[in-house]
């Protein structure tokens, strides 16, 4: 890559778009822009870390490239890798070489390939279910990752990385032809030379444990084992996918279906059916349209199934029954069932720093490089420590408390322990507005709303971006703020506590200076009309917008103080009525759901068309 040699302050767009494989994107500092000079170009790196794993040696490397080169953090991404920012272009090189030659990564972290593949970040040892999701995961990276050499001869001048050698059974599937699935003669057999049509997201996880947001990814499997904890297949969801663009109603948020089942010595093989099929009738010419959740959206489920089968060479088994899932976080002390524990650290927004009395970059260093402990990285972009020998508990925590970092789970604010941001502004290019150096100010303003609403005990999950990307997966948020113009969020409301259901717009455009008289008649109405233990995601999709639209049209500002008079939602009296087919209702839903409006107001906007059009006729 000649562009490395020349003493330029940034790469050309061809450049950046090969980085983007390598794990890297160009941004621009728009907090440093003058009018009239040229930007203030940097770059951001990302990790390929499977499951979350960061070796101390590679972690201690980071810490180190952040200082040296970057802007002296490290942020953990939603999907258990981290970021570094602030890297100049002439120092990309040895930024990358040293993660090479400390156990790490980048290849494949960005671009139009199998991204960072995701688990449970707990690593318990006496629940084989977690070792399997974790051995999977690592195992399905390295089946998808890229196989030309170009990242080596660019980084590494043609030299290997020190790297973790490939288990013989992905060597082996990767070259497994099947019907179709491999492009002969081609340097990536999986791929092919245009690689995927976008990006592409995968999961591993384990029965019940909702810490990996399941409905989201391209693909989740979900390990099956048998009483005696044996591994005996997967479950297999497809077609999630959450970013979107704000006025486009092509483009949507999407949960993804239950597929079926398969034994586990087909998991190799029926992801990469899954892969060539989104390889070759992903949509290349839109690239709105590309994600496979559109293809899954297009097809239907019966159709897409078919394709994956054609490739796979035989049919899918029927999905099996799961328990309900749970959000986990796995903060605090854990035992990891074989004599050693592991300890949850909360990160506000995944920024790992030091600042002020707060140095938790400062105390991940120290109890890395005095207990040599590994570390895995949450989907919530949380940390987790362990291998920590009961005698050294004690020095993790006075480490941690000496450095002003909240080690008891339950003194973090809810709000905050179970919310997420983007980075967003200063450095993305997509950001319209603020996300992580927002949300905290906007944390505090809403506990203070619900404390004077005599709410003090209530928190749910709260989630925000910059742009309508949806990097923090807000729109699976109880409450979703999403960037729409500068200062301005688009709200989502009705998702679950445990991230089992598809938020929904309610409003386009909320300044954020409003926000304490836009919220306080939601929060008074949900305050009243709850039922026993709703959460209030599953409270507004119970009583649906329009009748919190009609509480707050008719709400007065601080009436809440008013005891006696408990306000109650208006509806229209002689409201009809009217059944749908069984037929157009999935579709009535769906379009519902897609364009945040209801049922009954889709329907009478059609009504008054076809009378209008009755009547001109």
């Amino acid at each position: 890559m000649t562009e490395l040699q020349q003493d330029t302050t940034h790469f050309s767009e061809d450049g950046t778009q090969i980085l983007k494989f390598h794990g890297s994107y160009q941004q621009d500092n728009r907090d440093h822009r003058v009018k009239g000079q040229e930007k203030d170009y940097q770059m951001m790196l990302r990790t390929r870390s499977p499951g979350g794993f960061v070796p101390p040696q590679l972690f201690l490397a980071l810490d180190r490239l952040a200082e040296e080169y970057g802007n002296h953090t490290l942020r953990i991404t939603t999907r258990q890798g981290f970021q570094i920012h602030g890297i100049l272009k002439q120092n990309m090189k040895k930024v990358i070489q040293t993660i090479l030659h400390n156990m790490g990564s980048t290849l494949s972290a960005c671009g139009d390939v199998n991204r960072n593949v995701m688990s449970p970040p707990a690593p318990f040892q006496n629940k084989p279910e977690y070792q399997y999701a974790f051995k999977y995961a690592n195992n399905i990276a390295d089946l998808l990752n890229p196989q030309s050499g170009a990242y080596y001869e660019i980084w590494l001048d043609g030299e290997k990385a020190i790297t973790v050698e490939e288990a013989p059974e992905v060597k082996a599937a990767r070259q497994s032809k099947g019907r179709g699935m491999i492009v002969e003669n081609s340097l990536e057999p999986i791929y092919g030379e245009q690689f995927l049509p976008r990006k592409f997201k995968i999961c591993v996880t384990v029965p019940g444990d909702n810490s990996v947001d399941v409905y989201t990814h391209d693909i989740s499997l979900v390990v099956m084992t048998n009483k005696k904890g044996e591994l005996q297949g997967f479950n297999v969801l497809a077609g999630g996918g959450l970013g979107r663009t704000h006025n486009k109603e092509e483009t949507f948020a999407r949960i993804s279906d239950e597929i079926g089942y398969v034994d586990r010595a087909d998991i190799y093989d029926l992801v990469k059916a899954i892969v060539a099929t989104q390889r070759d009738y992903g949509d290349r010419a839109n690239r709105r349209h590309s994600r496979m959740k559109y293809l899954l959206h297009d097809w239907g489920v019966e159709r897409f199934k078919a394709k994956v089968e054609s490739y796979f060479g035989k049919e899918l088994k029927p999905y099996k029954k799961l328990p309900a899932w749970q959000y986990q976080d796995f903060l605090g002390w854990h035992e990891q069932g074989d004599g050693n524990w592991f300890f949850g650290i909360g990160v506000e927004n995944g920024r790992v720093k030091d600042e002020g009395a707060f140095q938790l970059k400062t105390a991940l260093r120290e109890i890395v490089q005095q207990l040599n402990l590994p570390m895995r990285l949450s989907p919530n972009h949380n940390i987790i420590l362990y291998e920590i020998s009961p005698e050294h508990k004690a020095t993790v925590e006075n480490i941690l408390n000496n450095r002003g970092i909240i080690t008891d789970p339950q003194a973090i604010e809810p709000l905050t322990r179970y919310s997420m941001a983007c980075p967003a502004l200063p450095t993305c290019g997509l950001a319209v507005t603020e996300s992580e150096r927002a949300l905290p100010g906007i944390t505090d303003q809403i506990r203070t709303l619900l404390n004077k609403l005599g709410m003090a005990d209530e928190h749910f999950v709260m989630r925000m971006t910059g742009c309508p990307n949806g990097c923090a997966r807000p729109y699976m948020a109880e409450l979703g703020f999403v960037g729409s113009a500068p200062g301005k969020y688009q709200i989502w409301l009705g998702g679950t506590p445990n991230q089992t259901q598809l938020a929904q717009p309610y409003e386009q455009q909320m300044p954020v200076d409003e926000l304490e008289t836009f919220f306080e008649p939601i929060f008074v109405f949900f305050k009243q009309s709850r039922q026993s233990k709703e959460s209030f995601g599953s409270f507004c999709s119970r009583v649906g917008f329009t009748a919190i639209r009609n509480f707050a049209e008719n709400y007065t500002l601080g009436s809440h103080m008013d005891t006696d008079n408990t306000i109650k939602p208006k509806f229209r009296k002689n409201q009809r009525r009217v059944s749908v087919p069984d037929h157009l209702f999935p579709r009535l839903k769906e379009i519902a759901e897609k364009e945040g409006r209801p049922m009954n107001q889709i329907i009478a906007d059609a009504l008054s068309d076809y009378f209008t059009k009755s009547k001109e006729a």
